[in-house]
């Protein structure tokens, strides 16, 4: 998993629209990018919809949060559609998994690590975390260590 400190990688992402995202948009904003494994999958569907709820925050502290996996950009359309949720997310699609590789959460098995990671403004990631297993909800207050990371600008790290 990418450490604290260590600049942003090269990527490309899909919005659902179709247009690419890259590492470039991170700069000038505190960025949060929510790496998850499965549209549609339960554990997924309770994540997005419990950071959702975090977004007003996010927002006053200046931070973006981005849902990122290896789905197509039609089903990500769907499930944020499905799930009511605004947060943008991030196709890892063509080339599957390519990002996921870059930011070190790439599972085996083809598809994301549940995972969060933190990038300044700078492009600089400020903090990261990697669930145990995919099945695993990261909790809210882990989103706000990441957060509080980006606003303090220095980097930290959690296992």
């Amino acid at each position: 998993m990418i450490a604290p400190g260590t600049p942003a990688p090269a990527f490309r992402l899909a919005r659902e629209e179709g247009s690419s995202f890259t590492e470039r948009e991170l700069r000038g904003q505190h960025s949060m990018l929510v790496f998850y494994p499965f549209a549609f999958s339960p554990v997924c569907t309770d994540q997005l919809q419990l950071y959702e709820g975090l977004l007003p925050e996010l927002a006053e502290q200046g931070v973006a949060l981005y849902g990122v996996s290896c789905d197509s950009t039609w089903a990500q359309k769907a499930f944020r559609e499905k799930l009511g949720v605004s947060s943008q997310q991030l196709s890892d699609f063509e080339p599957k998994g390519a990002a996921c590789a870059a930011f070190g959460v790439l599972h085996e098995g083809g598809f994301a690590q549940r995972a969060l990671v933190a990038v300044g403004s700078d492009g600089i990631v400020r903090w990261s975390f990697q669930a145990d297993s995919p099945a695993e909800l990261p909790p809210v207050e882990l989103l706000r260590e990441g957060v509080t990371a980006l606003t303090a600008a220095r980097p930290a790290a959690r296992a």
